[in-house]
């Protein structure tokens, strides 16, 4: 009878043990990390990898894949911007909170807190990335903060992201045709249908002092105001920016290369005018005392091949190449203030010898700036 209940002890014993140590596998597995590639919109955003290190299909890094989708009440995740390059996700703005946003920093090895602090946003490559690798070395030399958003075109399509959220639901992709062999995108402006979008607080430029908020609370930085530059799509947001954002921190607004403007009258609907959107002349005399730079290209013109140009019969209206257009929405700009008698801080600038290239206008943009 001991020897019974002494083996049924032994048995016990060891089932608990077994037990302890199932439950700690199990657990352990069930906490093991996942990784996906950084959101770069091409098919691997959909694999899963088991370890850290750089996607395979698309060569972009590894990040896991908790820290990819935010919880409701989050506002950032682990934002830390160390010395050198990297980058940090925030969730979107109100009405796209799930739907992260990237932003790529470089800061320089003689950062302060007194360093300027610098956004740049992208085209409609939304290359967050390498437009912050363009400007390392304009980093590194004259100390600049650089601050890229990323904005997937799988979570912001063109209405979103080039227009800045003022439309959604548009049918713009049944409305366009492409000009085989050339760079040239037609557009069928009587097709076009969408519902405009009155709510500010959805708007995509509320994203920008944000952005510049949150990095001047992780670096403890001293400054109160910051500079934007935008290329192509970048240059398409900026000057709507300055349009329609009624507050900002930003000082300095380089719109550049758009492919067509919003022209600063109440006659052409948007996105070709201010017809039927919140901006009444109140809100246009306070645009035009925001400090916009209209920066061109002066080989962006007839011969240029890069990026995509809009054609239509509004658009046409403006130009027929980006040199033209930019030079005919600051002429407008130009002519309201002078017929609103109002104060008029827009700039218009040329660069000699770059055509619709990110990286020399970026150069252009450092030298303008610092």
């Amino acid at each position: 009878m001991k020897r019974l209940k002494s083996s049924y002890q032994s048995l016990k014993k060891q089932f608990s043990t077994l037990l302890f140590f199932t439950i700690i596998v199990f657990s352990c597995k069930s906490e093991t990390e996942v990784y996906v590639c950084t959101p770069c919109n091409l098919s691997c955003d959909e694999l899963i990898f088991t370890k850290l290190g750089t996607c395979p299909h698309c060569g972009m890094d590894l990040i896991k894949k908790s820290e990819l989708f935010l919880n409701e009440n989050q506002t950032v995740i682990d934002v830390e911007i160390q010395t050198g390059s990297g980058s940090f996700f925030i969730e979107g703005g109100v009405g796209n909170e799930e739907k992260p946003i990237e932003v790529h920093y470089h800061r320089p090895d003689s950062f302060t807190q007194d360093s300027e602090i610098l956004l740049l946003i992208p085209g409609a490559g939304r290359n967050g990335n390498t437009y912050r690798d363009s400007w390392i070395e304009e980093s590194e030399k004259k100390s600049i903060l650089i601050l890229s958003p990323m904005y997937s075109e799988k979570h912001y399509s063109f209405d979103a992201y080039h227009l800045g959220g003022l439309i959604k639901n548009s049918n713009l992709y049944d409305c366009i045709e492409r000009v085989e062999g050339t760079n040239k995108i037609k557009l069928n402006e009587e097709k076009l249908k969408f519902d405009s979008n009155s709510n500010t607080s959805e708007w995509l430029f509320n994203d920008f002092d944000r952005i510049f908020d949150i990095a001047v609370e992780t670096l403890n930085s001293n400054q109160t105001t910051y500079n934007l530059f935008g290329h192509s799509a970048g240059g398409h947001i900026l000057h709507r920016f300055a349009l329609f954002q009624e507050y900002t921190k930003a000082n300095n607004i380089l719109a550049s290369n758009a492919s067509f403007y919003t022209l600063p009258n109440f006659d052409n609907p948007y996105p070709f005018g201010l017809k039927n959107t919140p901006i009444d002349e109140v809100s246009l005399k306070n645009a035009f005392k925001k400090r916009l730079v209209v920066f061109l290209g002066e080989e962006d013109n007839e011969n240029e091949t890069g990026g995509s140009f809009l054609q239509s019969k509004s658009a046409d209206e403006q130009g027929h190449h980006r040199l033209e257009r930019g030079k005919f929405f600051f002429k407008q700009a130009k002519e309201m203030a002078k017929r609103l008698n109002t104060e008029f801080n827009w700039e218009l600038k040329t660069v000699p010898g770059v055509g619709h290239d990110y990286k020399n206008m970026g150069l252009a943009a450092s030298n303008y700036l610092y």
